[in-house]
C-alpha cells in the first residue's frame, strides 16, 4: 500500500533498507486532541502582553519550543530580545489559561489503539514534544501505561534547539538506542515519525526519519506535503487501521 512512499524515502536519503524498530510520536495534535486549546491560549496570552500570535500561527508553528515562540514574536513584533523573565511570564500565563479555562484534554481518537498495535509488533514508542510541562509529561506515561515510559519522552528540557531543528528527533533516536541496549542511537531508517504540523515534519525529515504527517487540524494537506512528509494521512484512526502496511513484521 505504501511501497512507493517507502521507496521514495530510501532513494531520497540514500538508504538501502527500511526496518523500523521505534515509532516517535509528537504529543499535541497526535497523542492528545489539544491543539484547539493551545491555539486559544497562545492567542489570548500573547494579546495580553501586546503581541499577536493567531490560532492559525499555533498550528503552523506547533512543535517549536514555547520559549522560542515568544522570543521570535517579541523580536519580530517589538524589535528587541525578550528577557528570560519576560519569556517565563508569558509562557506561564499561557499555561495558566489552559489549566483554568479547560478541563481534561481529550486523547486523540485512534492513537492509544495504534500504540497497542505497535507494542504488539515489538516496536518501541518514543514521545518527542516541544512541551516542558512536567504534569503533562507525567500524564502521557500514565494515560498510556505499559506503552509509554518517562525514560522514552523527549521534552523541551532535553533540547537546546526545538523543532524544526532535527535535534529533538535525533535525541529520540539516541533514547531508543539505549532502550534497545545499544551504545549508539538507532539509525534513521529504523524509525518512523508521526507528526501533525509542518515544523514537526521538517524536524523529522531533517533527521532523515520516515515522517508521516497526520492531519488532525485545519491546515491544508499541502502544507504537510510541502514540509517534506513522506506520507500524509488523516485522521489518526486511518493510520491506526493501516499501520500494518508500514510495519512489515506486524501480525
Amino acid at each position: 500500500m505504501y511501497k512507493k512512499n517507502i521507496e521514495q524515502y530510501l532513494q531520497k536519503n540514500g538508504f538501502k533498507e527500511f526496518a523500523p524498530k521505534a515509532v516517535l510520536f509528537d504529543m499535541d495534535g497526535v497523542i492528545y486532541d489539544s491543539m484547539p486549546c493551545h491555539a486559544y491560549a497562545w492567542n489570548k496570552a500573547t494579546q495580553e502582553f501586546g503581541l499577536l500570535f493567531t490560532e492559525e500561527d499555533t498550528y503552523i508553528h506547533e512543535g517549536m519550543r514555547g520559549e522560542e515562540v515568544i522570543a521570535n514574536c517579541t523580536r519580530e513584533q517589538k524589535g528587541y530580545e525578550a528577557s528570560e523573565e519576560e519569556i517565563r511570564t508569558i509562557y506561564g500565563r499561557k499555561a495558566e489559561i489552559i489549566a483554568t479555562e479547560f478541563g481534561v484534554i481529550p486523547k486523540m481518537p485512534g492513537t492509544h489503539e495504534l500504540m497497542q498495535k505497535l507494542k504488539a509488533a515489538g516496536m518501541l514508542i518514543v514521545v518527542v514534544t516541544g512541551s516542558g510541562q512536567h504534569s503533562t509529561l507525567r500524564r502521557v506515561a500514565s494515560d498510556h501505561e505499559g506503552l509509554v515510559s518517562e525514560e522514552l519522552i523527549v521534552s523541551s528540557k532535553d533540547c537546546t534547539r526545538g523543532k524544526p531543528h532535527p535535534q529533538p528527533y535525533l535525541i529520540g533516536l539516541e533514547k531508543a538506542g539505549r532502550a534497545l541496549g545499544r551504545e549508539e542511537a538507532i539509525k534513521p531508517w529504523e524509525a518512523i515519525v508521526v507528526e501533525n504540523a509542518p515544523m514537526g515534519i521538517e524536524a523529522g525529515v531533517a533527521a532523515k526519519i520516515f515522517t508521516i504527517g497526520v492531519n488532525t487540524g485545519p491546515l491544508d494537506d499541502k502544507l504537510l506535503w510541502n514540509a517534506g512528509a513522506d506520507l500524509v494521512i488523516k485522521p489518526m484512526t486511518a493510520l491506526r487501521d493501516s499501520i500494518r502496511f508500514l510495519i512489515i513484521q506486524m501480525p
